[in-house]
């Protein structure tokens, strides 16, 4: 068994205090994001998509009918409206019942409102909305709305569904025991643009489940950005949603979601108790479109775009304070993609625009771990801006690994992350400090996570939610805590699934871009749960830190092998990454211990005299593998666990189990 000694000064900390936005989150719509995030259970709300099957039937939805002659087109959709219509013609004769349907999952007992946007002939006077368990056609919960219009009109109703179903069915229809009607060609039509369930459970539009867990994670600021804002216009995101026009995700494909713009953002801060941070669109947006997104946040009601917010029910200003001007300009899969210097040119008109709009913003621009982008941008743009960002992902790319590689090796590459955080911050800050002018600025590591690169012909479990994931991602909060005099601002990546990365998990969604198996797999779709990550996540946010001790650590060593030259040295890792913290007052110590080996370490403590009181707490992030993982099967098999280990105890050694996370606590007689 490996030995270590760690030694934590407590009698002095670093005149630096440690941001609580260090340990953010990050918002992005990609892939499943907002679908996972969001608590309406229907796909397709608005009829955008293309018909994937024979009939001209929506997207996600299917004809639900037994009639011969039921026809179905999709057609312009209501005034103000976007998306489509969906046209439903009935023959009479066929004394049918006729409409549309939708597989999904639904939790009960719990009341959803249902809002429709229709319209029909004359002789139509109501449909059903209905939802069944599929599998045992079990009725879940019905409700007639009675149709009171030939014109385009909003109905609302309540559809009480009985008990959980992971694999129901929603039918809206005119049932077969309505009265019939003469066949002429201006019978028989049912047009609907709209149709949406929403959980009494709610919280604006967010996963009642979602913003819990957020919660947890004390997450000190929230980022709304990603390739997607490239190609953005936030004036599509606000005003009431069903007037909203239905934008494409030029960046992930799909839809971008017209539910969560920027008052839902702010909302879903405000219940968080975060700081917001917007990245605006400088891609295919233009400085004064990014002005007025500025404006409607921060303007008074006597500006035109804080007239605007208030008109959408938000008279207060929202005062958001950090702006970031660019998502990974230098990456080609970028909309605006460009050179450095063109980018640093274009930033400084924006943020003549956006400070024109509010002098106080804090300016973040887009870096890089490329030293030669990061010098024209301070060079052009540095005296303007408060914070240069880089985006951290960490996988098998960096050491020509792949799924051939043995285990062990894979998992030793992942747990260097730190490795590379530091020397990417430190060529970082050599950068910044070259000159004077732009001395001032600090780092937001705006994305980071391990990416387990390349990840495109995965088989098996998503390796991204494993406890070595954790380990390597906790380590590397490490290392931010002790560059925390020029690291202000992290925003893991992401919040909820989105990609495989992502901290929350809603469902089985186990698959990259690529491939994997069709969501709903498992049978428990409805499962809500953090991987071991999350775990992470939440531990570290909820301290009471504020500023750093001197830490010595004495332990073993391991080596990565890469297949190509890296470079940082790989050989010689400590097995523990140490940090060690104290609150203001001095009263309480807190040690965050990573075990990246893959053995069992038995570590001794010296505080160098420092006297600890009673009540000392171990929290401990720990698994049988450094492959086990949480899922909607296990969701709570990686979890942190509290523990009382005396001072004693540690100081005459304390096993840490391989391939875990620690942070002890302790109260000094100060």
């Amino acid at each position: 068994m490996n030995k270590a000694t760690i030694a934590v000064d407590g009698s002095q900390s670093n005149g630096h205090p440690i941001n609580p936005y260090l340990f953010g989150h990050f918002v992005e719509d990609i892939r499943d994001h907002m679908e996972a995030m969001l608590a309406f259970p229907l796909k397709d709300m608005d009829f955008e998509s293309e018909a994937e099957g024979k009939a001209e039937v929506s997207g996600r939805w299917y004809p639900y009918t037994n009639g011969r002659n039921t026809s179905y087109a999709l057609e312009a959709p209501a005034p103000k409206h976007s998306g489509r219509a969906q046209r439903i013609r009935i023959l009479s004769d066929d004394e049918a019942y006729a409409g549309i349907a939708q597989h999904l999952a639904l939790n009960g007992p719990i009341r959803y409102s249902v809002k429709l946007v229709a319209r029909a002939s004359v002789e139509i006077r109501y449909v059903i909305v209905e939802a069944v368990d599929r599998l045992r056609q079990e009725r879940l919960g019905l409700e007639r709305i009675e149709l009171d219009s030939h014109n385009w009109r909003e109905y609302e109703a309540v559809l009480d569904i009985s008990r959980d179903c992971a694999d129901a069915e929603f039918r809206i229809y005119v049932p077969a025991e309505h009265p019939r009607w003469q066949d002429s060609v201006s019978t028989g039509m049912l047009w609907i643009d709209h149709i949406s369930l929403l959980p009494e459970d709610h919280i604006g539009f967010v996963k009642r489940e979602v913003v819990e867990m957020a919660k947890d994670l004390n997450a000190g600021m929230m980022r709304l950005a990603g390739n997607y804002i490239s190609a953005y216009h936030f004036e599509h995101g606000i005003g009431p949603v069903l007037e909203r026009p239905v934008m494409y995700n030029e960046a992930w494909g799909g839809w971008t979601s017209k539910y969560f713009g920027t008052d839902e953002f702010i909302r879903f801060c405000r219940e968080l108790q975060v700081e917001p941070l917007i990245c605006v669109n400088d891609g295919s947006g233009t400085p004064e479109e990014a002005a007025q997104w500025v404006e409607y946040c921060n303007g008074g009601t006597d500006t035109p775009m804080g007239a605007v917010r208030a008109a959408n029910g938000h008279p207060d200003p929202y005062n958001v304070k950090y702006w970031e001007i660019g998502n990974e300009v230098w990456g080609a899969w970028q909309v605006g993609t460009c050179a450095a210097a063109d980018f640093a040119r274009r930033t400084v008109t924006f943020i003549e625009a956006m400070k024109a709009a509010d002098p106080e913003i804090v300016i973040l621009a887009c870096g890089h771990t490329n030293q030669d982008w990061n010098k024209a941008v301070l060079d052009i743009a540095g005296e303007r801006i408060d914070y240069l960002t880089l985006h951290l992902y960490h996988g098998y790319n960096r050491f020509a690994m792949d799924r051939s590689t043995p285990a062990e090796e894979r998992y030793k590459a992942i747990a260097s992350f730190p490795e590379w955080t530091r020397h990417n911050i430190e060529q970082t800050r050599e950068q910044i400090l070259s000159s004077p002018k732009h001395s001032h600025v600090k780092l937001a590591i705006t994305e980071y996570n391990t990416m387990y690169y390349p990840n495109n012909v995965r088989k098996g479990v998503p390796e991204e939610h494993t406890l070595g994931a954790a380990v390597a991602n906790a380590a590397n909060l490490n290392e931010m805590l002790r560059a925390s005099d020029l690291v202000h601002i992290g925003s893991f990546s992401d919040l909820v699934n989105g990609w495989l990365g992502g901290c929350i998990r809603v469902g089985d969604y186990y698959a990259d871009q690529y491939c994997g198996k069709l969501p709903g797999w498992s049978g428990h779709p409805l499962t809500v749960y953090g991987t071991p990550t999350y775990e992470v996540m939440k531990l570290y946010a909820g301290r009471e830190i504020t500023r750093l001790l001197p830490v010595r650590t004495e332990c073993g060593t391991f080596s990565v092998q890469s297949n190509k030259p890296a470079p940082i040295k790989l050989d010689e890792l400590p097995d523990l990454d140490v940090v060690a913290c104290t609150n203001d007052e001095g009263s309480l110590i807190t040690v965050f211990i990573v075990n990246r080996s893959l053995q069992a370490v038995t570590t001794t403590l010296d505080l160098r005299g420092l006297e600890v009181s009673e009540g000392t707490h171990l929290h401990v992030i720990t698994g049988d593998s450094d492959q086990d993982l949480n899922t909607v099967f296990e969701p709570n098999r990686i979890a942190s666990q509290m523990s009382d280990v005396p001072v004693e105890t540690w100081k005459a050694g304390y096993v840490l189990r391989p391939s875990s996370i620690y942070v002890l606590e302790m109260r000094t007689n100060r």
